[in-house]
Order: C-alpha cells, then structure tokens, then sequence
C-alpha cells in the first residue's frame, strides 16, 4: 500500500460514515439507543476522540514508542470510552460537527507529512491507524444504518 491508497481508503470510510446519518433531522440526531445508550452526536463525538488518540499516539509510535495501555491508564477500552463520552456529553450538535471536521483534517494533514515507509507494509503505525479510523468508520456507519433500518427511517 502507498500513503495516496491509504489516504484514499481513509477518505473512502470517512464518507462512507457521513453518508450514514445524511438526512437525518436534529431529534433523530441526538435520540439514544442508535449504539448502546449512544445517539448518532455521540457516535460522532466518538470517533472524533478515536482520531485524536490517533494523532496523540502515531507521533510516538514513529519515534519508537509503545502507547499506555488503555487498561492500565483507564481501565480498559470501555471505561475510556464512557469516560470521554461524559466529557463530551455538553457539546452541542454544531460544536461536535465542527470538532469533527477540525479533528479529521488534522488527522489527515498528518498523514500527508508521515513517512512513505509507514504505509508500504504492516507497521505498528498503520495498525494504530486502521483501529482508530478507518477500520473503526465502519463499524459505525454500520451501527447507524441498522438502527435507521430498525425505525423506519432508511438506510443511505
């Protein structure tokens, strides 16, 4: 794989996720139970945090570094995850649309800078990536569909 597949593949995810909940009104936005007790704005606000590990982490990784184990700093993936969907649980729908444009273009504009060498092969790097984006869009996207399928509401 080159950096451009990659990138590609990224952005291929990305839309694919934004495609999921287009169309979808304010309430049906912010209505629970979409994943878990999440609405489609947590699951926003989630990946956003993900992508931010991603940045916070990939720095590292290419110098050498093996991140804090998510069990040991937090006690696991699960307490992470409800421990950032707490702090982010007072964002507003418009603050969390632009955290995440913010965010993914940071992660991006990073990518276009990393070394060629991270993405020809299997890397520590691209396996952090692929957990914390573009192999974590998807299973999203496809929790949001299945709950629009679920309410009537159509999938895209």
């Amino acid at each position: 794989m080159t950096r451009d597949r990659l990138l590609a593949r990224l952005d291929l995810a990305w839309r694919d996720l934004l495609a999921s909940y287009e169309g979808l009104t304010e309430a049906q936005l912010l209505t629970p139970g979409v994943t878990g007790a999440w609405s489609v704005r947590d699951i926003v606000a989630h990946v956003s945090v993900w992508e931010e590990e991603a940045l916070k982490h990939l720095p590292h990784i290419l110098d050498g570094g093996r991140p804090t184990r998510y069990s040991v700093a937090y006690g696991g993936i699960d307490a992470f995850n409800a421990l950032m969907t707490e702090r982010l649980r007072e964002l507003s729908l418009p603050e969390v649309w632009r955290r995440r444009d913010e965010v993914h273009a940071r992660l991006v504009a990073y990518l276009e800078t990393t070394p060629e060498e991270q993405f020809v092969r299997e890397t520590r790097f691209r396996r952090r990536l692929r957990l914390d984006a573009f192999g974590h869009y998807p299973q999203h996207a496809a929790g949001i569909r299945a709950w629009r399928d679920r309410n009537g509401q159509g999938s895209v």
